[in-house]
């Protein structure tokens, strides 16, 4: 086969041809077994309190009776890999979509509030792990590798969120003689504490933000290093994440309220209230760059994404490439990414966060040691299958391409659909989805968890999808998001569409130079939008008083 052929495994739309004998792929690819027959019929919801551990066995339900009896970790030749999704919702999805057409069987974990979830429908097995709490279910780390052991599953696929940057569950599934799909535990140490991180980058010669050495000894502490590098500062917490344990200081009048605040969020959310401390850099750009490796030392990056669209420092819309990134700093910027991965021994997709300076300077910011939300955007640019990536060197393969062949094709943008009120505060609104259309057309991809009858749980987050468009040009990709936002069709709960309506149709988002984090606040995006919902209900409201009037006259 050639080299052609076996990168066009790993492309997306492409078909996927038969891989060289004895490689994991040439075993998944292009098969479909007797027992990967899949059923769409919706199953009846399983009550809360259902699923406890020692019930897993007769919880496990499978289409075809191919799993009776006890499972082994040892398997025959020409029996199928199998997958457990360790996730819910559009990742999950999307993580079967993939391994079905490798053909890869999936066994899908769920809680009881998640019994009529898209994943479970799709997936070839499924196995209830408990009620609604994740941390009785999606977090619960014996149950989830009792149900690999009871379905028989080879691998751990986490996803992003829940347990996907957890080193003791990357450590026990090994023990256990199962692969997770994602970097070792040694990695995700070495990265998901922040502090930690910041250190390792700076061995590798990567760039980072001026700031504490270390982690903050106590509010003493603080005050001398804010000194050392000046106001304004951020404390960040070393296991923050998802905008959560930090707070921006801007004067030492600030520090102590800040400090306190921050580590008790910090302590509250994520179980450690260690905080460090970095100078902060005005008017900023968050650009990541999306890595991966191999087991045998390769690593290569595709491209950068640009994710400043955020509030509260929770993203809203990404897109690649950013539209502030020159190709000479594309590489530096590369380079240094793969730099700081093969440090580590680096195994796996990752991203490495920066923070990019109006005048172009960057800066490590974290490394998020899983697949990222955004993923698709790369995957629209460069054609590659990111997941199928990080199945085949999980399972020891070399990467299938080298970094001179990585071509940047286009433009995407990705809006992320929550169910949430946009005017009040973005606030969550779960609920039964009463109906459903996805946008179509050439370019326009939509990766989500949701149908006509679907009730969307209010235990989890409340993401009901990703709408990626593509075009060949930025103002190509924003027209056609804009149309396929229109087109959408989504009823019984408020989403964050006419938000991502607003923001494309700002001139100085579609100009694109000058989008910082701050960009929402500044553009003062909220109120404008909240000034046109005004008038467009002062504008249905006339038609209604000018009846009554009329019925009353």
């Amino acid at each position: 086969m050639t080299a052609t052929a076996r990168r066009a495994m790993f492309f997306v739309p492409s078909v996927h041809p038969v891989a060289p004998t004895g490689s994991f792929l040439s075993r998944c690819s292009g098969r479909e077994t007797s027992t990967a027959k899949r059923t769409f019929v919706a199953r009846r919801p399983v009550r809360s309190g259902t699923c406890a551990l020692g019930n897993l066995r007769a919880n496990s339900s499978v289409d075809t009776g191919a799993n009776k009896g006890d499972a082994t970790r040892e398997r025959s030749a020409d029996q199928p890999y199998k997958v457990l999704i360790a996730n819910r919702g559009e990742i999950a999805v999307r993580a079967i979509r993939t391994c079905q057409e490798l053909g890869i069987r999936t066994v899908q974990i769920y809680s009881t509030a998640d019994a009529d979830s898209l994943a479970v429908r799709l997936a070839d097995e499924r196995i209830c792990i408990g009620p609604p709490l994740a941390r009785e279910s999606y977090l619960n780390i014996p149950t989830i590798i009792s149900a690999c052991e009871v379905t028989g599953a080879d691998a751990v696929y986490p996803g992003f969120g829940f347990l996907s940057e957890n080193a003791r569950f990357a450590d026990l599934l090994e023990r256990h003689g199962i692969t997770f799909i994602g970097p070792s535990a040694r990695a995700i140490s070495l990265m998901g504490d922040k502090s930690t991180a910041k250190t390792t980058m700076r061995r590798a010669g990567v760039p980072t933000v001026p700031g504490s050495e270390g982690l903050l000894r106590d509010l003493n502490d603080a005050r001398q290093v804010a000194e050392q590098i000046s106001y304004p500062v951020m404390l960040k917490a070393t296991a923050g994440g998802g905008g959560r344990g930090i707070r921006l200081v801007r004067s030492v009048a600030e520090l102590e309220n800040a400090f306190i605040t921050c580590q008790q969020e910090a302590k509250s959310a994520f179980g450690n209230d260690a905080l460090y401390m970095e100078k902060f850099i005005e008017s900023p750009r968050h650009v990541e760059i999306q890595i991966i490796g191999d087991s045998h030392g390769n690593v290569i990056y595709l491209g950068e994404r640009d994710c400043s669209v955020q509030r509260r420092n929770q993203k809203l819309l990404e897109e690649a490439p950013s539209p502030a990134v020159t190709p000479e700093t594309r590489k530096k910027m590369g380079e240094a990414a793969c730099r700081a991965a093969q440090a580590i021994g680096y195994c796996g997709a990752g991203t490495v966060e920066y923070i990019m300076a109006s005048n172009g300077d960057f800066y490590f910011m974290e490394m998020n040691t899983r697949i990222q939300v955004e993923h698709p955007v790369t995957e629209m640019i460069t054609g590659l299958d990111i997941v199928a990536l990080q199945i085949a060197v999980a399972r020891g393969e070399p990467l299938p391409i080298h970094q001179e062949q990585v071509q940047l094709n286009g433009w995407a943008m990705e809006a992320r659909i929550n169910c949430e009120d946009v005017l009040q505060a973005f606030r969550p609104m779960p609920g039964l989805i009463t109906n459903f259309l996805a946008p179509g057309g050439n370019g326009v991809r939509w990766d989500g968890c949701i149908y006509p009858g679907y009730n969307v749980p209010a235990f989890y987050d409340s993401m009901l999808g990703k709408l990626i468009c593509w075009g060949p040009t930025r103002d190509a990709a924003i027209r056609k998001l804009r149309r396929a936002l229109r087109e959408m069709q989504i009823d019984g709960v408020p989403t964050t569409v006419p938000f991502h309506l607003a923001l494309l149709e700002h001139p100085v988002f579609q100009e694109g130079k000058t989008i910082y984090t701050n960009f929402i606040e500044r553009e003062r995006i909220m109120e404008q939008l909240k000034e046109r919902a005004k008038a467009a209900n002062e504008t249905t409201e006339r038609p209604k008083a000018a009846t009554l009037e009329k019925a009353a006259a």
